[in-house]
């Protein structure tokens, strides 16, 4: 299994919190005949009749009695017994480390924080060493296990949830590979390693340790090894190659080019250096454009490619901390070790941290006992260089084909929805199914990620939302010879919110068909000479390619979460409910004819509002933003 340890080369052993956590229950196997009505239930609506009927006959021939699928099913549960989750690795396989894309908006999610007033270079740095500052007091947290459990919200409230990801929060690292990457896990020791950071400014790369003679750096003393990084990186003649576009190519070139890289032994010790760190923090240049918070995120997703901070990054490392200059600042994940939630639930902690450390002014503290940050060095061959005019045409290619907007849907939030006694996450679902009705003219897969962390190791499952009810509702919203009234779109609203929700406990329940079906294949793919039809044919391949990729990732402060579409016709939506508002972040391509972002994000505002419409059962007031404002404000009972 690619979970390795860094020394020695062996798969690791449940970290600290898988430990600890002998009460949380394994992940159950739902039934194989369950499993197979629900995903034909799922695809019938979203397929031509002929095509349906021929995967029907395929997905009952898997099912029969005594044949494949019971099987496969039979194989699948006596891994259950051997395995804390009987899929973790197929899905981290299947979700990220077979994938040979880019990182970045590919994979990589951003987080974005509320823009920076800086005056001065030294108040980046203060805000810099503030935030390594919080990152070392948490990491203390979980070294020393004094992190409290989380416990679910919403749907299963109360349920203490599975801790093992935080752990992989500052020891993890995405090793590139040929066919397949490696997610590394450092070992910890006696004295924890890491020790040092790795700051990035002007594409160079510095380590900055954090202990020195095992004692933790205070705020001043980081301000002052920030400082001197950046007048060691403002010297031209110093200048190395900006080796960290490497990381932003293809999966499969970067690891062609590391395997390059490797064969000196000062791009070797470098390399380490970097695998090895607790987190990146990127001191950005000015992106030089107005601070929207579009043009704040594209930062984030891409750094504005090569001329801009695009270089200035090192993606395969799990957490880099972006500090710009103009005051852009946020997180970019690599998104396998860990959740979107977990990111928000880390970030969070770090910006109250920081909070509490403004009140005091940092100064500089101990000039002359700390040993100077050190740059890494580089031997940058012919080929390397080859290796680096490709990755940047490739990240400006990706620069320049993001179709990205952020929405802010302002006429009310999730206090309005919880009103009307309706879940807020499937509310803005079923919206989001009306929104991409409207302008395609048919629903199509969706994925929305959902927690399965109350059990041993758990991650996520999908929640199919382009349910039948959906489909039935906005076909009654967009079809003027329909002629239905108010009252039954009402209705139909209703059941196609209460088809999500009942599949949403489906899937946090661990009762989902994504996963199971999954496993099923990749069994298959051990014991059978070919894969099964079941996972061959049309509509399967179809069932997996999700045109529109969902996720909700809620806030407590002021910071926004966003990523890129999942297939090359397809929409990332990241959306974030607040007490009287919702933030979108909707993606796709422009390379792709059909999409756009910013009609969706406007057909997202116009289901919402004809949505509200139907449960104040007033005519929607599009055409009124401030009218429909005032009615939001002062909601019917």
């Amino acid at each position: 299994m690619p979970i390795l340890e860094k020394d020695p080369h062996q798969t690791v052993a449940n970290p600290p919190g898988g430990a600890e956590e002998p009460g949380l229950p394994k992940l159950p196997v739902p039934p194989l005949q369950q499993t197979l009505a629900t995903y034909l239930h799922c695809v019938q609506h979203l397929v031509p009749e002929e095509q349906f009927r021929k995967s029907q006959a395929i997905v009952q021939r898997f099912g029969d009695p005594g044949g494949l699928g019971e099987a496969l099913q039979q194989k699948l549960l006596e891994r259950r017994e051997k395995t804390a989750n009987w899929v973790s690795e197929y899905w981290l396989n299947d979700m990220y480390l077979n994938n040979r894309l880019a990182l970045p908006v590919n994979s990589s999610p951003a987080l974005i924080f509320a823009r920076q007033h800086f005056q001065d270079t030294n108040d980046q740095l203060r805000f810099a060493a503030s935030l390594i500052s919080g990152v070392l007091s948490y990491k203390a947290l979980l070294d020393s296990h004094s992190l409290p459990t989380d416990c679910a919200k919403g749907q299963l409230s109360g349920q203490p949830l599975c801790m093992r990801q935080y752990y992989g929060l500052f020891s993890s690292y995405r090793l590139p590979g040929h066919t397949q990457d490696t997610l590394v896990a450092q070992k910890s020791s006696v004295m924890p390693e890491p020790e040092h950071i790795i700051v990035a400014c002007q594409n160079q790369f510095f380590v900055l340790d954090v202990v020195i003679n095992f004692r933790r750096l205070s705020e001043g003393d980081l301000f002052t090894q920030l400082r001197k990084i950046v007048k060691m990186a403002s010297n031209e003649d110093e200048r190395l190659p900006p080796i960290g576009l490497l990381t932003s190519d293809g999966r499969s070139e970067w690891a062609e080019a590391r395997t390059v890289l490797m064969k000196d032994s000062t791009n070797r010790d470098s390399l380490d250096m970097i695998e090895r760190c607790i987190c990146l923090v990127c001191l950005d240049t000015p992106g030089g454009v107005e601070l929207s918070d579009r043009n704040m995120a594209l930062q984030l997703l891409h750094g504005g490619g090569c001329s801009k901070n695009g270089a200035n990054r090192w993606y395969d490392k799990s957490l880099q901390f972006v500090v710009g200059r103009d005051g852009v600042c946020g997180v970019v994940c690599e998104h396998s070790p860990f959740d979107g939630i977990i990111l928000v639930q880390c970030t969070e902690h770090l910006l109250k941290h920081m909070k509490k450390s403004t009140q005091k002014l940092v100064r500089a503290d101990s000039v002359s006992e700390l040993p100077a940050p050190r740059r890494l060095r580089w031997k940058c061959s012919p080929e390397i260089q080859g290796h680096l005019a490709s990755s940047a045409e490739k990240l400006q290619r990706i620069v320049k084909n993001l179709d990205f907007t952020v929405h802010k849907f302002n006429y009310y939030g999730k206090t309005f929805i919880k009103q009307q006694k309706c879940s807020p996450d499937a509310f803005i679902q079923v919206a989001l199914q009306l929104a991409f009705y409207r302008c395609h003219g048919r629903l199509v897969p969706t994925y929305e990620s959902a927690s399965i962390r109350q059990f041993q190791e758990g991650r996520v499952d999908n929640i199919r939302s382009a349910t039948p009810e959906a489909l039935a509702f906005v076909k009654a919203m967009t079809d003027p010879k329909a002629a239905t009234s108010d009252s039954e779109k009402l209705l139909l609203l209703k059941d196609a919110i209460r088809a999500q929700t009942e599949y949403t406990v489906m899937a946090l329940t661990g009762m989902a068909i994504d996963n199971h079906l999954l496993a099923l294949r990749e069994l298959a793919r051990e014991v059978c000479k070919e894969l099964p039809e079941m996972f061959t044919e049309e509509t399967y391949l179809m069932s997996n390619h999700f045109v529109l990729s969902t996720s909700q990732v809620p806030t407590t402060m002021e910071m926004f979460c966003c990523y890129g579409p999942v297939v090359p016709n397809g929409y990332g939506a990241c959306y974030n409910p607040q007490p009287e508002n919702i933030l979108f972040c909707i993606s796709s391509f422009h390379s792709c004819k059909e999409t756009s972002s910013s009609k969706l994000a406007k057909a997202v505002e116009e289901s919402l509002l004809e949505m509200q419409a139907l449960f104040l059962l007033l005519p929607p007031a599009t055409d009124k933003p401030l009218a429909a404002k005032d009615k939001a404000a002062r909601p019917s009972p």
